[in-house]
């Protein structure tokens, strides 16, 4: 038996997609409906496919958010420490100051692997692409965590054949009325941001609970770093959008997470992880209705486009 080396097609995805091609019968996950709206705009089912990936994901050269215990001013060059009531700012994954940056990597990597071998299952079984893709993350044993694409690969009943499949989130109704209004998926796109912020005195304040503490009110450091961490998980997004070469995005998943740590006594920082998931398509057409307004809008009531360069 030879060993999978982790390049190509795992050995149970190739025998799946050996099965396929030698039998008449094709699966999907789409209902009825769903695959009639495929079929209406020229596309059948080829199978589901899927693509995953295992990783033991640790914490490696934790740093915290790089304001140290106490006042004055901390290696991050800015005042502040457990008695600071302002100023204190958010640390990306990036900064140098954040350990989070293997972290952030690994994610990346989780998904784009499991992106990465479902398409070229999809590939095997000769599809043009695949829709309604779910992009799963589980936590298994210990540190283990299963990275999961799982779609319904479609092939359009064409003689031109697109040079890589594509991908979207789009359950195959919206894709058809993608379709329709004259655009075509070009990948599915995620960005992903990882923040840390200091608890500051202000913060602790705001969200300390206790016989004496029963307001509500806004804890604005909260706030700081989960807004912070959003926009830049769609910055991430939207540039990704750009360099696939498409015209826009369709955004269709949004998630935040939040989580406090401690790196050490008395010094507790909460960590903020955002994720922003979106379909790049392209215009391959021009319906009525945008011909006659001069560009290459949408169907009114179809589906709300991000576009990423000028309306032509």
């Amino acid at each position: 038996m030879t060993t999978w080396d982790g390049r190509g097609l795992p050995p149970v995805a190739q025998a799946r997609a050996e099965r396929f091609r030698s039998s008449p019968m094709r699966t999907s996950l789409l209902s009825v409906p769903a695959a009639a709206s495929l079929e209406s705009v020229g596309f059948d089912t080829v199978g589901e496919v899927m693509g995953c990936i295992v990783e033991r994901i640790s914490w490696a050269s934790y740093a915290g958010c790089g304001l140290p215990y106490g006042g004055g001013y901390g290696s991050a060059g800015y005042a502040g420490g457990m008695f600071s009531s302002g100023g204190v700012p958010v640390q990306s994954a990036t900064s140098r100051f954040s350990g989070y940056g293997p972290y952030v990597s690994a994610l990346n990597t989780g998904y784009d692997t499991a992106l990465h071998r479902m398409l070229l299952e999809a590939a095997s079984l000769g599809a043009d692409g695949v829709v309604g893709v779910r992009l799963t993350v589980e936590r298994l044993q210990g540190e283990a965590r299963e990275f999961m694409a799982l779609g319904t690969a479609v092939r359009a009943r064409s003689g031109t054949r697109p040079a890589a499949p594509f991908s979207t989130e789009l359950p195959s109704t919206d894709f058809a009325k993608l379709v329709m209004s004259g655009w075509i998926p070009v990948a599915l796109q995620y960005g992903l941001e990882v923040a840390i912020r200091h608890d500051d005195y202000q913060t602790r304040a705001q969200a300390g609970s206790g016989l004496f503490n029963t307001r509500n009110v806004e804890v604005s450091g909260y706030t700081e770093l989960v807004q912070h961490t959003r926009a830049a998980a769609r910055d991430k997004l939207a540039r990704k959008i750009a360099t696939a070469g498409a015209d826009g995005g369709v955004i269709s998943g949004m998630s935040l997470k939040m989580w406090e740590i401690e790196p050490s006594d008395g010094h507790t920082d909460h960590v903020a992880e955002a994720m922003v998931t979106g379909t790049a398509i392209a215009a391959f057409g021009r319906t009525a209705s945008s011909r006659a307004a001069g560009g290459a809008g949408t169907r009114a009531g179809t589906l709300t486009i991000l576009p990423t360069r000028p309306t032509r």
